[in-house]
């Protein structure tokens, strides 16, 4: 079994970066998992529900564009940039260059705003503010994270952060 960790970043400082940073990180460890296996590897799900390392990328992306980019921002946006399903011409390469396009959209906007400005959901529950977003797409990116972690120990044993 081949291990490839990396730590968590320590910061201690402000609380919108201390945000950014463990987002940041949890992003790279998502591509992490993806990088260097073949396409058929990146797309190969193990569950019934099709999750693979490929759709974990498009749906880290969506997840980032749906709730700052489209929800707090109110940007209009790319149709893909709101579609959750993997495309059958999706590649790590493609899928890649989205999220990093993605990411910097979401940092930007992240570092513009208040913290306690409200994000405008359409549902029955309160509205969160940007703080509580960033939180819940690190949680999300992490778990997500996490289960590219199963998937690529089970394809060739490779595991860590």
């Amino acid at each position: 079994m081949v291990s490839v960790d990396a730590r968590p970043p320590r910061v201690v400082d402000d609380e919108r970066r201390t945000l950014l940073t463990h987002l940041q990180f949890q992003r790279e460890s998502l591509l992490r998992k993806i990088a260097g296996l073949a396409p058929a590897e990146q797309r190969w799900s193990p569950v019934g529900s099709g999750t693979s390392l490929l759709w974990l990328l498009r749906h880290a992306g969506f997840a980032e564009s749906i709730w700052i980019l489209d929800r707090f921002a109110r940007l209009d946006l790319d149709g893909d940039l709101l579609c959750n399903d993997l495309q059958p011409d999706d590649t790590f390469e493609a899928l890649e260059h989205r999220y990093r396009s993605v990411w910097e959209l979401v940092d930007r906007v992240v570092t513009d705003h208040d913290l306690d400005a409200r994000c405008r959901v359409d549902d029955d529950m309160p509205d969160p503010d940007l703080r509580w977003v960033v939180v819940h797409l690190c949680a999300e990116t992490a778990r997500h994270a996490g289960h590219a972690d199963i998937l690529r120990e089970l394809l060739d044993g490779t595991n860590g952060r």
